[in-house]
């Protein structure tokens, strides 16, 4: 039986759309341009890092960053906040947790991530970051450390994510159950291919969850 949801962050929780909205006007190209470049990042199993390098060769991501944070100290950059939360969260999170579930948030984020998500007070029992537990996914390590924090067994506990490499794939070799939802690039294309199956379900948003996590058992 399942006992505890564990979400990832990036195009699970968040809208990530704002975030590429920023870099493609940070980097001069249309939006529309730098959107389909990460899909096709996406598609072909690439690093979305690779897509700045394609749309600016030579490009030092870490220096770039660091003067976009010099020139605009006060604006979200790179950063999400609550503006940036899809709308089924705050509701399917509330719902989940009206049915009786521990829930807790768990992806690859930078260190500034935590307090933004801390700050949404979202009805979660925890929040943790790869930067705060020095470990990213897929490694088994991270999930090791997620399965620790929920104090269930890795079979009780269900890793709710957009990617079959990041989330489906090594939650399950952990002992997981396993959530897909099919949102944002990753989420889309990654639910057409073979391995989706191995998710114990796929869904289209958290709303989905409330219906769907009981039939598990």
């Amino acid at each position: 039986m399942v006992r505890a949801l564990v979400f990832d962050v990036g195009e699970t929780l968040i809208d990530e759309t704002r975030i590429w909205s920023r870099w493609a006007d940070r980097l001069g190209v249309p939006r529309l341009t730098f959107m389909g470049v990460l899909g096709g990042m996406a598609a072909l199993d690439r690093s979305h890092r690779e897509a700045f390098e394609l749309i600016r060769p030579g490009i030092d991501l870490d220096a770039e960053m660091e003067a976009w944070r010099r020139e605009d100290a006060g604006g979200l950059r790179e950063n999400f906040d609550a503006d940036d939360l899809y709308p089924d969260v705050r509701p399917g999170l509330a719902a989940l947790r009206e049915a009786g579930y521990d829930l807790v948030v768990a992806g690859n984020q930078p260190p500034q991530a935590y307090d933004a998500l801390v700050a949404m007070d979202l009805p979660v029992d925890g929040i943790h970051t790869s930067a705060g537990w020095g470990v990213e996914k897929p490694d088994p390590a991270f999930f090791a450390k997620v399965a620790a924090v929920c104090g269930h067994e890795p079979g009780q506990i269900l890793y709710v994510g957009d990617r079959l490499d990041n989330d489906v794939l090594p939650a399950a070799r952990a002992g997981m159950r396993t959530a897909l939802l099919r949102r944002g690039p990753w989420g889309y294309l990654h639910s057409e291919r073979p391995d989706a199956a191995r998710a114990d379900l796929v869904a289209d948003g958290l709303a989905d969850l409330v219906h769907l996590v009981p039939t598990l058992g």
